[in-house]
């Protein structure tokens, strides 16, 4: 099984890729997420290549091996968009299978929403639809809070490295020193600007709440009701959520079926936290070789 690592032009932007299995396999693009790099996926790289899947996972912009654009409003979604459209491009792809987890679950959903004829199917892990999220109740809220931390410039940037990364830890459910994934997430975090970078996807993309004034004080409002926009994902897509995510609840992943139009899965696999990729990997695995098989239905 060949396996290169090069950086890509994806069109202004410069990515490193991991890409790996037969050049003329189907194309999977896995898509990692806060506070991570490519090498989240190894273990499905390596289970999808075997399978006969080409794979393309890249450190997305701000991570990892990526290009880390101090301006702000370069982290909008429109260009992580872009940047994937970009990639397949760039290698030639006309369309692919897209996996995402955590804020590349989010960037899938806006890929398959934005450029439905790139995205054969969709895999989301952990994350369900924004729109779904944004109404998944109370208990959603109370444990997305830790977002609005991030949103403040330089709160977060003060506050997570404390005590060896002890919020990071204390979300793993281990130690620097004996989770993997947590080091190298510590490691990536501490290099010069990785940090701001990464919180760069949170700030361009979501407001601070603003207090609302009553209805009949509001400026301009309208009398009528406001048009919903439509969401809809037309191709076979797959969630995938773990019983032991501290900052998702069960309600948001499976609500998401209503904005898919196209066929529906739902997976739940039972006392992985939220760092499915690695802490549930051989299940993951199997669950995505078998969605993904070019004979499934």
């Amino acid at each position: 099984m060949s396996v290169t690592e090069q950086r890509v032009d994806v069109g202004g932007t410069t990515l490193m890729v991991t890409e790996a299995g037969p050049p003329h396999g189907p194309a999977v693009v896995l898509l990692h997420g806060f506070p991570d790099s490519r090498r989240l996926w190894d273990a499905q790289v390596d289970a999808l290549a075997a399978a006969g899947h080409r794979v393309l996972a890249p450190d997305l912009r701000g991570f990892g091996g990526s290009d880390r654009p101090t301006d702000l409003e370069a982290y909008a979604l429109r260009h992580l968009v872009a940047d994937v459209a970009g990639l397949l491009r760039a290698r030639g792809l006309s369309s692919a299978a897209v996996v995402g987890h955590d804020w590349g679950a989010v960037l899938a959903w806006a890929l398959a929403g934005a450029h439905p004829e790139l995205v054969e199917r969709l895999v989301v892990v952990s994350v369900g639809h924004p729109a779904v999220r944004a109404r998944a109740g109370l208990r959603q809220q109370v444990a997305g809070a830790y977002v609005l931390a991030f949103l403040v410039p330089g709160l977060a940037e003060r506050l997570l490295p404390t005590r060896r990364y002890w919020w990071l830890r204390r979300a793993w459910g281990g130690d620097v020193h004996d989770t993997p994934g947590l080091a190298r997430q510590v490691a990536d975090l501490s290099a010069p600007g990785a940090l701001t970078a990464a919180l760069a996807w949170y700030r361009a993309n979501i407001q601070l709440p603003r207090p609302r004034l009553p209805r009949r004080a509001r400026v301009g409002a309208s009398t009528g009701r406001p048009r919903r926009p439509r969401h809809d994902v037309a191709c076979p897509v797959m969630g995938v959520w773990s019983t032991g995510d501290p900052f998702l609840t069960e309600r948001q992943m499976t609500g998401s079926e209503a904005v898919v139009t196209g066929p529906w899965r739902y997976e739940r696999i039972d006392g992985a936290g939220h760092w499915v990729p690695v802490q549930a990997a051989g299940r993951l695995s199997a669950l995505l070789v078998d969605f993904l098989a070019p004979d499934a239905g």
